[in-house]
């Protein structure tokens, strides 16, 4: 099996930054597409950034030109580094991935989360 676990998260004022983490452990041949979202109180969850395998990013308008993403694959990890944080980018962040593993002699390709983590931006 395939766990995602992500860290960073906290309390932060507008402004302040901080960098969010994604490990992802297991019997894993590949990672592909990586993919944080969050989901703000009282909202749908919402993809908030993306990195392929090649390293192609894709954000949500509301982040543009604040957050970058980027991955390190022989450690099979995924950051994201929120820059000018503000009140709106709170909520819980979760990493997905859509990832190439072993199961037993089987070969799985399936999309894992991971729990999420809380992200506060106070004003």
């Amino acid at each position: 099996q395939v766990q995602l676990v992500e860290s960073g998260g906290g309390l932060v004022q507008a402004g302040e930054s901080l960098r969010l983490s994604c490990a992802a452990s297991g019997s894993i041949i590949r990672i592909n597409t990586m993919t944080w979202y969050r989901q703000a109180p009282g909202k749908q969850r919402e993809l908030v950034a993306s990195i392929t395998r090649e390293g192609t990013t894709n954000y949500v308008d509301s982040v543009k030109g604040r957050f970058i993403l980027s991955r390190d694959d022989a450690k099979n990890m995924m950051y994201l580094q929120m820059n000018n944080p503000e009140p709106e980018d709170t909520g819980v962040y979760y990493c997905n991935a859509l990832v190439i593993s072993m199961n037993g002699r089987n070969v799985d390709v399936k999309n894992y989360w991971g729990q999420g983590t809380q992200v506060t931006v106070s004003s």
